[in-house]
C-alpha cells in the first residue's frame, strides 16, 4: 500500500482519476485510461496518517539494517549492496545484494539457499516485466540489465520491526554463507 503526497493540483487530479477506476463523467461506463480501485477508506487513511508520525524512525531502522549488510559485504569481492550510494532520500524499503558469481565464488541462488536453510527469507530481485507470462509475446526493448539483476540480485530481510536477535542471526548466517564460498586471492609473484 502507499500514499501519494503532492502540492501539484494537476498531478493530484490525475492520481485521483486513476485511483477511482479512471471513469469518465458519462452516463455509461467509459474509460480513456486504464484505472484502478486504489482509494483508501477513511479508516485506512486515518491509519496512514498515524503511521506518518513513525515514518522517520522506521526509515532510520531500515537504514541501519542496510548499513549492517554493507559492512558484512564490504570486503567480499563481487558482492555489494544494490543502489546504496547516491540517494540520501532513499526510504530503504528493500535492501538487496548484487552478486557477481565470477568474483564472489558464489551466486545469489546459493546465498538464498543458505539463508532459507536457516529459516531466513530472501528473494531474487524482481522478475523483469517482459519475462512475466502475462506479457508473453509483447514486444520489448531490452538491454540485458534487468535480466542480469534478476539473476544476480538477492533481497534480504529489511523490515523496521526486526529485533536485534533476528538481525544478529541473519548477519551470522550471511557471513557464514559468504565465507563458505570465499575465493582465495590470487597468488602474487612474491608469494610463488
Amino acid at each position: 500500500g502507499g500514499m501519494y503526497l503532492t502540492d501539484d493540483e494537476a498531478a493530484a487530479a490525475r492520481v485521483r482519476h486513476l485511483a477511482t477506476q479512471a471513469r469518465e463523467p458519462a452516463v455509461h461506463y467509459e474509460h480513456r485510461d486504464i484505472g484502478f480501485n486504489y482509494r483508501l477508506s477513511n479508516l485506512l487513511a486515518a491509519m496512514g496518517n498515524a503511521q506518518l508520525r513513525r515514518l522517520d524512525g522506521m526509515i532510520a531502522r531500515r537504514r541501519v539494517r542496510r548499513e549492517a549488510y554493507a559492512r558484512i559485504v564490504e570486503d567480499v569481492p563481487g558482492v555489494e549492496v544494490f543502489q546504496r550510494d547516491g540517494d540520501e532520500q532513499d526510504n530503504c524499503w528493500l535492501t538487496a545484494l548484487v552478486v557477481d558469481p565470477e568474483l564472489a565464488g558464489t551466486d545469489a541462488a546459493a546465498l538464498s539457499t543458505a539463508l532459507t536453510a536457516a529459516g531466513i527469507e530472501s528473494r531474487p530481485l524482481w522478475k523483469p516485466m517482459h519475462l512475466q507470462p502475462v506479457f508473453a509475446g509483447i514486444p520489448a526493448e531490452v538491454t540485458g540489465a534487468s535480466e542480469r539483476l534478476f539473476r544476480t540480485g538477492l533481497t534480504l530481510p529489511s523490515g523496521s520491526a526486526l529485533s536485534e536477535e533476528e538481525c544478529a542471526r541473519i548477519d551470522a548466517t550471511l557471513r557464514a554463507a559468504l565465507a563458505a564460498h570465499e575465493i582465495a586471492p590470487p597468488l602474487t609473484e612474491a608469494a610463488t
